[in-house]
């Protein structure tokens, strides 16, 4: 995969590049009117929502930790707490979201945050080559090895995702 940098340089970015991980960056422009961030970038993008994964923030029993689920479905929070071996999970206050990561709500990657947390990729994501994730604000998906996130962020993979439709803005 070609690495292709510029002016898109987010701490998302930065840390790839840093850890020498391939990547493809994907802008898009982003519509703020539009009514779920990931299936906006699917669309954007032309790419299979189940190729798109939206980062989740929630509290699994008063600490904050990080869901991976594709754009096309929506987070089990019961899934996800027993991954970290919780009983429960809600999602987490933006705010909190917000100063955790240091990334704005549908600009949160799951690399590069400020303060790094637990973190669960849904399982679907081990049946694909490549992935992507938000690159660290809004209009920027990065494409990258699911193998490559997991090393990166330390993550669990776990079956966390339901094929329902989805969250009103992931």
């Amino acid at each position: 995969m070609a690495r292709r940098n510029g002016s898109q340089g987010t701490p998302a970015t930065e840390a790839l590049t840093a850890a020498g991980v391939p990547f493809v960056l994907h802008p898009y422009t982003h519509d703020p009117a539009a009514a779920s961030y990931g299936t906006e970038a699917a669309e954007a993008l032309g790419i299979d929502p189940s190729r798109v994964f939206k980062t989740l923030m929630v509290d699994v029993e008063g600490r904050l930790a990080v869901g991976i689920v594709p754009v096309s479905g929506t987070l089990d929070l019961k899934a996800m707490a027993a991954a970290l071996g919780a009983k429960k999970a809600a999602m987490a206050d933006p705010a909190a979201a917000q100063r955790r990561t240091g990334y704005v709500l549908g600009g949160i990657s799951p690399i590069g945050q400020r303060q790094p947390s637990p973190t669960v990729l849904d399982s679907s994501a081990l049946r694909l080559e490549t992935m992507l994730v938000s690159g660290g604000r809004r209009g920027l998906d990065i494409e990258l090895a699911p193998a490559d996130l997991i090393r990166l962020t330390e993550a669990v993979a776990a079956p966390i995702g339901s094929p329902a439709a989805g969250n009103s803005r992931p």
